[in-house]
């Protein structure tokens, strides 16, 4: 059995995400110890016990220590990933309402889901804008079109949002089955464009407007061409963000009472703009993200970031851990960088 140090690098919830997501692939159990050793609340939290039900369910996986707050958590898979119906809630595992992240049990999921052999049905509730995680526009209009380049097929829909800390916001995905992925170079693209959406619910819609009226001016001054729609929905709580996209990169901020429209957008615009003046082929949340299809993928795959992360590099040394492959860093934490990654070439059992 593969043993993993959970406190090791970041310290956080990327360790055991990565971990559900090759044992269900793999077929290989592991045991992870020191779990999120890193945070302030150490241990599965209700969004990493989700995703913990989530990989077992795909994989009929035995558990040990699959409870809040568990520190040590073994795992055991029974099967190869199996497609179905599935509908993963947050609160369940919270035992009340909750803003834990669905977009991060989605990607727990993902990679196994790929190599069924038929399509899946996900159903998620839970947190869907929400600090600390990718938000569902991130994944949609960042992390999707990346993930297309190397096969990946799926489909996502937001049918309600989820802020913290109420929560109640839900997506559905579609993931279609595929043999293998194949190998992607990222290279810096010229970015003229940015888009766009602010939000709220259940609040007045001049709060939206003024997000996306300042974000606007703020990225036409740069030279670029803003298009940043304002929306008012309903939801089970207040709740305020905005969520800026371009070509291999995202930013976003959530608003909170008491701090201004208008800071919440310069947030966010200041995010997106780091990224863009680099002239990095991806961002450094999107740089985490792509480790693991690269890893999986039919020869090798690159890319250059604005920024090198303690959650990249924790990655890369889980990768490494995992499967034993090449990966090629070059760069100092915090500052930019070039990542080459030599993927075993995954491929569904027949």
């Amino acid at each position: 059995m593969l043993v993993i140090d959970g406190s090791e690098g970041e310290g956080g919830g990327q360790v055991l995400r990565t971990c559900l997501s090759l044992a269900t692939l793999t077929g290989r159990p592991f045991r992870l110890v020191n779990i999120r050793a890193g945070r302030r609340k150490p241990g599965l939290r209700p969004q990493h016990l989700t995703a913990v039900r989530a990989a077992a369910a795909i994989c009929q996986a035995r558990l040990s220590g699959a409870h809040l707050n568990a520190t040590t958590l073994e795992f055991y898979p029974q099967s190869e990933p199996q497609a179905g119906h599935y509908r993963f809630d947050v609160t369940e595992a919270a035992g009340q309402g909750s803003a834990g992240s669905v977009m991060l049990v989605l990607q727990t999921v993902l990679w196994p889901l790929l190599f069924a052999n038929r399509p899946s049905h996900i159903t998620l509730l839970g947190g869907t804008h929400v600090p600390f995680s990718p938000s569902y526009h991130y994944v949609a209009k960042v992390a999707c079109p990346a993930f297309a380049r190397f096969g990946v097929d799926w489909q996502l829909a937001l049918e309600a949002w989820g802020w913290y800390p109420a929560g109640g916001g839900k997506v559905t995905a579609v993931i279609s089955s595929v043999s293998h992925l194949q190998a992607v170079a990222f290279t810096p693209q010229p970015i003229t464009q940015v888009a766009g959406i602010a939000a709220v619910t259940n609040l007045p819609a001049h709060i939206p407007q003024r997000m996306a009226r300042r974000a606007h001016n703020l990225l036409a001054d740069a030279g670029l061409k803003p298009h940043i729609e304002a929306v008012r929905e309903r939801g089970r709580a207040p709740g305020a963000g905005i969520v800026l996209w371009t070509t291999g990169g995202g930013a976003s901020a959530l608003g909170r009472k008491g701090l201004p429209a208008d800071k919440v957008a310069e947030t966010a615009v200041a995010e997106m703009l780091a990224f863009v003046q680099n002239g990095a082929a991806v961002d450094k949340h999107l740089a985490d993200q792509l480790l693991l299809p690269m890893a999986l993928a039919q020869g090798s795959s690159s890319f250059t970031t604005n920024e090198l992360t303690n959650h990249t590099l924790t990655n890369a040394r889980l990768l490494h851990q995992w499967l034993e492959i090449p990966i090629q860093i070059e760069g100092e934490p915090g500052k930019p960088a070039h990542i080459q990654v030599k993927g075993i070439g995954f491929t569904r059992s027949t």
